[in-house]
């Protein structure tokens, strides 16, 4: 990854970006949301080796249902009062043209557990404006019981309302830093 892009500082562009999720509900259908505040911060050195380092605004879930987003972000799931950021921190990126895997500890709601995304890279270009930006797009699957995220309810039918595999999505964009 790192040795196709310009050594230096790159800032998330939040306005350029979506950090995404889906997750099955009740059994049947999926549901998408995302969170709409997020900063990031990616330092690419000289010999090419680059480190990530993220943060994701709980209260920001948006799934486009005020009820649920309002218990998404409540006490059952992601307690936003106490635990107000969900952090990532590259360990280690595997290296390779275009896709590679970016493997760091993912905290949620207190719990860190390490978490491989599989990555696309999408190129580096200068804009109209002079700013060179970079992007990506990013997947990992995550169990949310791992996390301490078990609130749930048995269907009629059988099965649960909420599955526990979660889908992580990030569209994202990053600006080198002027200087660098």
């Amino acid at each position: 990854m790192a040795a196709t892009l310009t050594p230096g500082t790159w800032i998330l562009d939040a306005a350029h970006s979506e950090i995404g999720l889906t997750v099955r509900h009740a059994g049947i259908s999926k549901v998408r949301a995302i969170f709409e505040e997020a900063s990031a911060t990616l330092n690419v050195g000289q010999d090419g080796a680059a480190d990530v380092n993220a943060t994701v605004k709980a209260a920001s879930f948006n799934s486009k249902n005020a009820d649920r987003d309002a218990h998404v972000r409540g006490e059952d799931f992601l307690d936003s009062e106490k635990n107000p950021d969900l952090t990532f921190v590259a360990t280690g990126v595997t290296p390779a043209a275009e896709e590679f895997q970016v493997t760091g500890d993912l905290s949620i709601r207190g719990v860190t557990k390490q978490v491989t995304f599989d990555v696309e890279f999408g190129g580096q270009a200068v804009d109209p404006f002079g700013a060179t930006r970079a992007g990506f797009s990013a997947s990992a699957v995550i169990s949310r019981k791992e996390f301490g995220l078990t609130w749930n309810a048995a269907l009629e039918a059988g099965g649960v309302l909420v599955g526990d595999k979660v889908t992580l999505d990030l569209e994202v964009a990053f600006v080198l830093q002027q200087g660098e």
